[in-house]
């Protein structure tokens, strides 16, 4: 699984097991990123829809979600693997702009990247496989880069998992059905059918996830784009549409609002912390729409890239950490009997109530 910020491995086992203890068959993961929480849902026999507005996003969740591993050759996985490993590097966009322009990759392993991409249109496009192969490929990528996790700059010194070899693994199929969706949450909510277990984990403040995961954008979408400044960030993060109004102070709370209004569920599960724009009790106003809400916190060590100080783009230091931990909130909201017994769940976070 790829290090992604705001990332819910920690959390994962305790939302599996509010599914489970509620006895539900369908979920939705509305904001699902690397599809984590998803997989975990799946795992456990739901039948889940998994929505975000990323390109990488969407060919993740075709991989892990909508892929039934019943259903895949793995004769020809293996042998469509095998091919692609063995590609000789090609000098192409993606070695001049991620590892001569700017410093992610290095260069051996961005010729490899940049074969394996063009193979994958010229061969596969039309393939079952194509999106368990390219899933494949932005894992091995992100086993090599050299940065701290998000795509906003690189590291001032190559990182030692950068001198590594691109290696091409078979991502971990899960049996069943599920649904990949690439749609905006703030427009989709009403569309989208009853769930019995549905979790949200929105953008908590003004940081966009398309620019920090800008590299990840383009080698799905493989459209060479004009970029700007030492990072090479695609020209496009510059572009308002972009941007989601979960990144807007201004718009957030209305946007939210909207979402968990709108939603066909019988549980919804918002996660928050404690360092967004947005503070516990309007939170919990929000999803008291939906009847009775319990609140479960966690205590958290801090994302890495808030736990090593403030750099300029030189790599400077500038300014100092301020604190290490903060509080996770788990914001459930349904029926009283539903609420009562998710949040109980056995192995479930203790935390304060509301």
């Amino acid at each position: 699984m790829i290090k992604y910020i705001g990332s819910k491995r920690r959390f994962v086992a305790q939302i599996g097991a509010m599914f489970s203890q509620m006895g539900a068959a369908s979920a939705l993961d509305l904001f699902t990123g690397t599809t984590r929480v998803a997989q975990e849902l799946k795992r456990r026999g739901a039948n889940v829809c998994a929505v975000d507005t990323a390109r990488y996003s969407e060919i993740l969740a075709q991989c892990y979600i909508a892929c039934d591993a019943a259903d895949v050759d793995r004769r020809d996985l293996a042998a469509a693997m095998d091919h692609l490993q063995a590609l000789e590097g090609d000098d192409g966009y993606f070695t001049e702009t991620y590892c001569r322009r700017a410093r992610y990759f290095q260069p051996s392993n961005g010729r490899k990247i940049d074969a394996i991409r063009d193979a994958l249109d010229s061969a596969f496009s039309e393939s079952a496989l194509y999106p368990i192969l390219l899933t494949s490929l932005i894992e091995a990528a992100d086993r090599v880069d050299s940065t701290t996790g998000v795509q906003m700059a690189y590291l001032k010194n190559w990182a030692p998992r950068s001198y590594k070899t691109l290696e091409l693994r078979v991502p971990g199929l899960l049996p069943g059905n599920g649904v990949a969706m690439r749609a905006d949450a703030a427009h989709v909510g009403r569309l989208l059918p009853h769930v019995d277990f549905a979790y949200l984990d929105p953008p908590y403040n003004q940081h966009s996830y398309f620019s920090n995961y800008h590299i990840w954008e383009t080698l799905v979408a493989w459209d060479r784009p004009a970029h700007y400044g030492v990072a090479c960030k695609r020209l496009d993060c510059k572009e308002p549409s972009t941007r989601s109004v979960f990144n807007s102070k201004r718009q957030v709370k209305t946007a939210l609002q909207g979402v968990i209004t709108e939603l066909q569920a019988d549980i919804v599960v918002l996660s928050y912390n404690d360092e967004a724009w947005m503070d516990l009790d309007e939170l919990v106003a929000l999803c008291a729409v939906r009847g009775e809400v319990e609140v479960l916190s966690i205590e958290a060590k801090r994302y890495v890239g808030a736990q090593i100080g403030i750099h300029n783009p030189m790599g400077v230091k500038v300014g100092s950490v301020t604190h290490l931990r903060n509080l996770e909130y788990m914001i459930v909201s349904g029926e009283v009997a539903d609420v009562k017994r998710v949040a109980q769940t056995a192995g479930a976070p203790a935390g304060c109530r509301a």
